[in-house]
């Protein structure tokens, strides 16, 4: 019985590794798709360092020694959400040409092939995060919470890749339309907006600091802020690792939910 459960556990490993690696390549061979998703945000950090440097002194802005090490952290959270859905426009394209059905139809784990689709999209919001640290560097960024801190940094990002991934699959599997996850993206970046990605929620009021209060995106934005302009913290650290965590559960289940729905109406 072990033998049998070791060799279904490597078959599910093996699987999955060649999905991911499918997803990964086919990222990487589509630079035009990807790219806006990276120079996009570094557009947003520059444009918001030259408008709003003197914002810094504003009463209730963290203490910061510029506000490019403020701004990174909105760059990453944008990046990373613009990034995640090519995964899932992958995915309801693959259903579109009928590829999906055929791998519905092998011996091949239907987890595997989902978590393996959506591997591109963690892996692109790692290199996203890495990148803009690494480019923000030179113009006088500074994280300080150390090299740490620029782990769970990256960590975060594959993380954040993997929850919206897994909302925008579970779109994608329900509609089998790649205009139908492309045209749900609008209503992730009006969360981002109504959120404290681009200016802390000490210095709104009325309507708007309501929402940025109860908008998930604003807590996940801050635990990588707090990364970047203090020390390194365990709420920090849990707020960076722990939420994108549990709403990628969530969006996980809804995935498995619309595929297993899928499955049966077939």
């Amino acid at each position: 019985m072990n033998a049998v459960l070791g060799a279904r556990h490597q078959s599910l490993l093996a699987q999955t590794a060649i999905m991911s690696k499918r997803s990964i390549l086919a990222i990487a061979r589509q630079p035009s798709v990807v790219v806006p998703s990276l120079l996009f945000p570094l557009f947003f950090v520059a444009l918001g360092t030259s408008a709003f440097s003197q914002a810094i002194d504003i009463p209730g802005f963290p203490q910061v020694d510029s506000f490019l090490d403020f701004a990174l952290a909105g760059a990453i959270v944008q990046g990373v959400l613009f990034g995640s859905i090519v995964s899932a426009t992958a995915l309801a394209t693959d259903i579109e040409n009928g590829f999906f059905d055929r791998l519905l139809a092998a011996p091949a784990s239907r987890t595997s092939i989902l978590v393996g689709r959506l591997a591109g999209g963690m892996a692109y919001g790692g290199f996203q995060t890495i990148l803009f640290v690494a480019v923000l560097l030179p113009f006088g960024l500074s994280v300080k919470s150390g090299p740490i801190g620029v782990v769970l940094l990256v960590v975060g990002g594959v993380l954040v890749a993997l929850a919206i991934g897994g909302l925008m699959s579970a779109v994608a599997i329900r509609t089998g339309s790649s205009e139908a996850v492309q045209g749900s993206f609008p209503m992730l970046f009006i969360l981002l907006f109504f959120s404290s990605t681009f200016f802390p929620r000490e210095t709104m009021s009325g309507l708007y600091r309501q929402i940025a209060n109860v908008n998930p995106i604003s807590y996940l934005a801050e635990g990588f802020r707090s990364l970047t302009i203090d020390d390194l913290s365990i709420t920090a650290a849990a707020q960076v690792v722990l939420i994108p965590s549990a709403l990628a559960t969530g969006t996980l289940a809804l995935s498995l939910l619309a595929l297993r729905a899928r499955l049966a109406a077939a």
